[in-house]
């Protein structure tokens, strides 16, 4: 694995690839054994934001996510990836429809990966507007 920002790089839109094909397993497989994962939210309210930990755990993630998530065609928008040696940042728009309520939602994100030395992803740290995405799921009473 080149570990260049280049090579970086060249890992994280083959995974932006798979995550638009939306193949559970084909997006783990980029993934090391043990993942240092994060998505701020309420997993009470939002369950696939839960804390994750293995390869397994982010194909699980992935599953869930397609199961209650419709993304809008063109979602997500890459603004840009930006990389520095092992790590990486992608920032953009994810527009999309909660599958059982219905309601869409918009989120501005930036999500933090790192490429191991063997190509693998090490790292995902997702930012994005957990309230817009919790609103979505659990609308506020009487709204």
């Amino acid at each position: 694995m080149d570990h260049s920002s280049e090579g970086t790089r060249s890992a994280v839109l083959v995974f932006l690839t798979r995550f638009g094909e939306g193949d559970p397993e084909r997006i783990a497989d980029l993934f090391a054994e043990t993942v240092d994962w994060m998505i701020v939210g309420d997993p009470a309210v939002v369950p696939w934001v839960r804390a994750r930990s293995t390869r397994a755990d982010v194909a699980a993630h992935f599953r869930e996510l397609g199961e209650n998530v419709a993304q809008a065609d063109g979602s997500p928008a890459v603004d840009g990836v930006l990389a520095d040696g092992r790590d990486a940042v992608v920032t953009g728009v994810l527009k999309a429809t909660i599958r059982g309520t219905g309601l869409p939602f918009r989120t501005p994100f930036a999500l933090r990966l790192t490429v191991a030395e063997n190509g693998l992803l090490t790292r995902f740290h997702l930012y994005e507007d957990s309230l817009a995405v919790a609103g979505a799921v659990q609308p506020p009473a009487g709204g």
